[in-house]
C-alpha cells in the first residue's frame, strides 16, 4: 500500500503542532532579574531556581541567551545568583518596560535568526509582558514558562498571565519547554541534560 507524504513524514515525527518549541530558531530571553526588584518579587527562590534551570538547559543545547536589565542605576545589575551561571552574556540595559524598546535587543534577536522567543523574569504584569506582547506583535512565537516568572503581588502575576495568554503568548512550565525542545527521549541531548530535569 502507498503511502501518503503526510503520513510518512508524520512516521519519522516531523510533522509538530506549531505551539511546540524546538532547538532550532530559539531564544532565551532572561528579564530583569535585578538587586532591587529581585527580593520583592512572590516565590523569588523557586523562580529563580527555575531561571538557572533554562540557562544552563539552554548553555548546554546552544540555545541563544539574551539578558536585560532595566535602568541598572536604579534597580541595580543582574543578582550574582543568576550571574554565575550567565557566562560572557553581557546583559542589555534598557529604560522602556519593553525589551523591544532597546535597539540592541531586537537587533540581537535578528541577527541569531531567532523566530521564537522563552520570557523568563520579573515583573510577569509590566517587563516581561509588554516584551512578550511587542514580540507577538513582530510574528515571533512567543512563550513565557509560568513558574520562571513572577511579580510583587499575586494579583498582578496572575493578570499579567491571563493578558499573554489572551493575546497569544504560548503558557508553559520550565519542564514543558524543557521537554519540547528535547523532543524525545534517548538522544545525547537527553542524556546531558537529564540532571537537570531530577
Amino acid at each position: 500500500m502507498v503511502q501518503t507524504l503526510l503520513e510518512i513524514i508524520t512516521i519519522w515525527g516531523l510533522v509538530r503542532h506549531p505551539a511546540l518549541l524546538s532547538k532550532e530558531g530559539t531564544a532565551l530571553v532572561v528579564i530583569d532579574v535585578q538587586e532591587r526588584l529581585y527580593p520583592h518579587v512572590l516565590g523569588k527562590e523557586a523562580m529563580l531556581k527555575n531561571i538557572v534551570k533554562l540557562v544552563s538547559f539552554s548553555e548546554k543545547l546552544k540555545i541563544p541567551i539574551l539578558v536585560t536589565e532595566q535602568y541598572p542605576k536604579g534597580l541595580g545589575k543582574t543578582i550574582d545568583e543568576l550571574k554565575l551561571f550567565l557566562g560572557s552574556c553581557k546583559p542589555l540595559e534598557k529604560t522602556a518596560f519593553s525589551a523591544f524598546g532597546c535597539p540592541d535587543f531586537e537587533a540581537s534577536l535578528k541577527k541569531l535568526g531567532a523566530k521564537a522567543i522563552v520570557i523568563v523574569g520579573i515583573e510577569a504584569h509590566v517587563c516581561v509582558c509588554q516584551t512578550a506582547l511587542d514580540a507577538i506583535q513582530r510574528d515571533y512565537m512567543v512563550a513565557i514558562a509560568t513558574d520562571a516568572i513572577s511579580s510583587r503581588k499575586a494579583e498582578d502575576l496572575q493578570a499579567g498571565i491571563e493578558k499573554m495568554r489572551a493575546s497569544g503568548v504560548i503558557i508553559n512550565t520550565t519542564e514543558m519547554v524543557i521537554f519540547d525542545i528535547l523532543e524525545r527521549a534517548g538522544t545525547p541531548e537527553f542524556r546531558e541534560v537529564s540532571p537537570l530535569l531530577k
